[in-house]
C-alpha cells in the first residue's frame, strides 16, 4: 500500500483543529448557561461541540491506524 507520509500528520492536525472547535463551542455553551440563555443557545452550542468532539475522535482514530512517516519519507516529501 502506497501511503503519503504526511497523511498521518494531516489527520492529527485535523483532529487538533476539531478539538479546538469543540472546546470553543463548549466554552460558548458554558457562557450562555451562566448568562441564563439556556433555551436559545446552550443546547445548540453543546450539540455542535459534541459533534466536533466526535469528528476529533474520528480523525484521531484514522491517524492512529496510519503508518508513521519515516525519516526517508519526510526527506522524499521535502525534496
Amino acid at each position: 500500500m502506497d501511503t503519503d507520509p504526511t497523511t498521518q500528520q494531516q489527520y492529527v492536525r485535523l483532529a487538533w483543529n476539531a478539538v479546538s472547535k469543540a472546546a470553543d463551542l463548549a466554552g460558548q455553551a458554558e457562557n450562555a448557561a451562566r448568562e441564563g440563555d439556556r433555551q436559545k443557545q446552550v443546547a445548540p452550542l453543546a450539540t455542535a461541540g459534541a459533534l466536533w468532539a466526535d469528528v476529533a475522535r474520528t480523525y484521531s482514530a484514522i491517524a492512529a491506524i496510519l503508518p508513521e512517516p519515516t525519516d526517508q519519507d519526510t526527506e522524499d516529501t521535502h525534496a
